[in-house]
């Protein structure tokens, strides 16, 4: 359950409440929770296809069982996407954050600064080795959860309900928009899915954390979205809204409390970015599925160095040329494309496999279809420019697939 809870609740958190709330107002409550019950169906899609797979994996290995290697290559690619949109969206957002103390992390120069400085940093603890990354693990949940809590059960008291009373009924395209973004906070469950073969009875505590983690989590962001209507005027325009909105109720102090809480969540979960998405290129290339440099060590730490330098430089020249919104809209876009991928698998798996060694949904089939017709209409939600960005992305690494694998034939037949 924290497992999922802390893989779930990172950053986006900090800056959606203005996002949503500028394209649906006081309906963006609605859209909260029209996303948690899209991830439940979701998370339990998950619950019974991980419960099949004792191998660490995670989304590649379901859809290379259920589809082959080509739909896995994509979906590894996708994983990849995610976690580099997903790094490239942050660490602008801990840039704006920033600027609650000073107007200069504004300026072009500072914000490419900090983004090599901090992905810098993280790049080297990473070519070093982690050690004791549980603890640390434990410490910045803490630390990302605490500021929040305080949040609501101080705001909760300075709530303005006349603020609730001045919306209207958004379009469904909006609405549909609003629920999309939130994708991206929502998103991240499926990290907390890889190691099912280590988890004690996964048919019983899978769905059980799972849906205690759900609820948790969709309490934690609606009663937030709540406070932030209910105390901040200029929602819709604010780039910190939970540091505007703190600053509000509870002073200067306040507001850097909360943005204190912001960083550190931030830092935390542009770690685990960088820790998870390295190693993907590494996990390819032990598939044969991209080229064998990624799959050098490092003599003396022990870490995938390739692998993990080109993930760095990737995200670091990502999140200097993409914005905040326009990252963010890729690394949602793929991360959809996986959950449908992984609905789909689910029927598929059923018909390949016959063993009853697992969690096994009932009315499965259903719930794989819903998720499906769930991403689908999500994706309508996006604009034109946001699918050609993703598709570009994925022809990129197809073409590095094509590429390997012409060349692999090409070295064998000599």
């Amino acid at each position: 359950m924290f497992l999922i809870i802390n893989s779930v609740i990172g950053a986006g958190i900090f800056a959606l409440p203005a996002k949503v709330f500028a394209l649906s107002g006081a309906y963006s409550i609605l859209a909260f929770v029209a996303c948690a019950l899209v991830m439940v169906v979701l998370i339990l899609v998950f619950a019974e296809v991980s419960s099949r797979f004792e191998k660490t994996g995670g989304p590649y290995l379901y859809v290379n069982e259920a589809f082959g290697p080509i739909p896995a290559f994509v979906i590894g690619w996708l994983l990849m996407l995610t976690r580099l949109f997903s790094y490239a969206t942050l660490i602008n957002l801990m840039v704006l954050y920033l600027s609650f103390f000073s107007e200069i992390f504004k300026s072009e120069p500072v914000r490419i600064g900090m983004i090599l400085f901090v992905t810098g940093w993280i790049t080297y603890f990473n070519w070093i080795g982690v050690k004791n990354t549980a603890k640390v693990s434990n410490i910045l949940t803490v630390a990302k959860l605490f500021p929040l809590a305080i949040f609501i059960l101080v705001g909760l008291f300075h709530i303005d309900w006349g603020l609730m009373q001045k919306s209207t009924p958004p379009s469904l395209s909006d609405f549909s928009a609003s629920t999309l973004l939130l994708v991206f906070a929502f998103g991240g469950f499926e990290a907390g899915l890889v190691n099912s073969g280590e988890i004690v009875n996964p048919r019983k505590n899978l769905p059980f954390g799972l849906l205690v983690a759900a609820g948790v989590i969709a309490g934690f962001y609606i009663l937030i979205q709540i406070v932030s209507i209910g105390t901040l005027p200029d929602l819709a325009t604010s780039e910190k809204p939970l540091a505007d909105a703190a600053s509000l109720f509870m002073g200067w102090w306040g507001g850097m409390f909360i943005t204190l809480g912001a960083v550190v969540s931030i830092l935390g979960t542009l770690n685990v970015q960088i820790l998870s998405g390295s190693r993907l290129p590494f996990a390819l290339s032990e598939e044969n599925q991209m080229p064998g440099v990624f799959r050098r060590i490092h003599p003396r730490f022990a870490t995938p160095y390739v692998s993990l330098l080109f993930f760095a430089g990737l995200v670091a020249f990502v999140a200097i040329f993409w914005g905040f919104m326009s990252s963010l809209a890729v690394s949602v876009i793929s991360r959809l494309i996986l959950y449908a991928l992984v609905s789909g698998s689910l029927i598929k798996l059923r018909k390949n496999q016959d063993s009853q060694a697992f969690f096994k949904l009932r009315f499965g089939n259903a719930f794989a279809l819903a998720g499906i017709l769930a991403t689908i209409w999500l994706l309508s939600g996006t604009k034109a420019e946001e699918i050609l960005d993703t598709a570009l992305w994925t022809l990129l690494g197809l073409g590095i697939f094509a590429l390997h694998y012409l060349t692999g034939r090409k070295k064998m037949q000599n």
